[in-house]
């Protein structure tokens, strides 16, 4: 929860810079794991959410222009690997 008692995450759409947190959800995702599990923990105990909130907060996030213009290469390898999923469906 931030300071002026909302969540963070994208509720700053269209507002100038990316929130700390969001900033923070594309750290987590730059990163590469060494086994499964641990991305979860780094989910939970650094950014303080559980992972079903952190992917939504990732998925919103793909489609901010502003997160586009913080981290293009993550962002874009991200809304690929989207796109291969959804047209496998």
């Amino acid at each position: 929860m931030t300071s002026d008692g909302t969540e963070g995450g994208t509720g700053g759409a269209g507002t100038g810079a990316l929130s700390p947190q969001d900033e923070a959800v594309l750290a987590v995702e730059r990163r590469s794991w060494p086994r499964p599990g641990a991305k979860e923990r780094v989910i939970r105990e650094r950014l303080g959410i559980s992972p079903t909130r952190y992917y939504q907060l990732l998925n919103a996030l793909l489609d901010d222009p502003r997160a586009l213009a913080h981290d293009p290469v993550t962002v874009n390898r991200l809304r690929r690997v989207r796109e291969a999923r959804r047209s496998r469906r």
